[in-house]
């Protein structure tokens, strides 16, 4: 090959790739707004995962709220089933040994309270209202039957305080 052969190949061959380079160029004004638009997407992309943790977190916060609130909720209903006289000192009693032990359930917890305070509980013996004092009298739905009651006394005992009662709710009921 002549050298103006050669040079004619490397001309051939440096003019398309000259070209491509120019091709692959993109002009610095476009260059710039690229890059800020890829910048200001960047921040985009920061600011919107900080805002997914924030509402994970408060999504957690709100189930652990949610799951305290529904385990009070049992506590209180089954805390009154029992038979609890003051309700709320039985809540807060049992919510303590509860967070105090990881796998307590609420049944198990309110049988060991029964158990340990029974003031907390009303009895089988105890009615569920306060007795009355000494001097009330308990009233009888039918009052003939309390005037039978009386007649029948002053009968038996044959006492003239028996007789007097008898004899003064006699006269409040004829």
């Amino acid at each position: 090959m002549s050298p103006i052969e050669t040079q004619d190949i490397l001309s051939e061959d440096i003019t398309p790739a000259s070209d491509i380079d120019n091709a692959r160029l993109v002009p610095v004004a476009e260059s710039i707004r690229y890059r800020k638009r890829a910048q200001s997407a960047e921040k985009k992309i920061e600011a919107l995962t900080e805002q997914l943790a924030q509402a994970n977190s408060q999504t957690a916060e709100l189930s652990e709220q949610l799951s305290d609130i529904q385990t009070e909720q049992e506590l209180t209903r089954q805390l009154a089933a029992a038979g609890a006289v003051d309700l709320e000192t039985a809540v807060l009693i049992a919510r303590a040994r509860m967070q105090d032990q990881d796998d307590a359930d609420v049944t198990g917890v309110i049988e060991q309270l029964k158990k340990e305070k029974q003031y907390l509980f009303a009895g089988s013996s105890q009615s569920a209202a306060p007795t009355k004092t000494a001097g009330a009298r308990d009233r009888v739905i039918n009052n003939q039957t309390l005037l039978e009651r009386a007649a029948k006394k002053a009968a038996t005992t044959g006492n003239r305080t028996d007789l007097h009662e008898y004899l003064k709710l006699r006269r409040n009921f004829i």
